[in-house]
């Protein structure tokens, strides 16, 4: 069974930093992109970043400069680094897996940048 937990959401004041991670079990997900979205109240979830293998990234615009996404192929994680967080930036945080046509969420982390 396919499980992805995440970890490393709270609250911060603008301009801080925090750093989210997605642990996947129950298989081995090289070969699978690995990213990032978020989604505010009110909001359609959005795509943040994403890591379709370790040598190629892809941002939204609103997070180039600030977010870094890496991943750690060995240890199944995918990692969000938040920088310079802005309160525009506060939203549910999943991550997901995906090849083809399969998908995998995360249960999603808070995220909350105060002014």
């Amino acid at each position: 069974q396919v499980q992805l937990v995440e970890s490393g959401g709270g609250l911060v004041q603008a301009g801080g930093s925090l750093r989210l991670s997605c642990a996947a079990s129950g298989r081995t997900f090289s070969s699978y992109a690995m990213g990032w979205f978020r989604q505010a109240p009110g909001k359609q979830r959005e795509l943040v970043a994403e890591i379709p293998r370790a040598d190629r990234t892809i941002y939204a615009d609103s997070v180039k400069g600030r977010f870094t996404v890496s991943r750690d192929n060995a240890k199944n994680t995918v990692y969000l680094q938040m920088n310079g967080l802005k309160p525009e930036d506060t939203a549910v945080y999943y991550c997901q897996l995906r090849r083809g046509i399969v998908r995998y969420w995360g249960q999603g982390t808070q995220v909350t940048v105060s002014s």
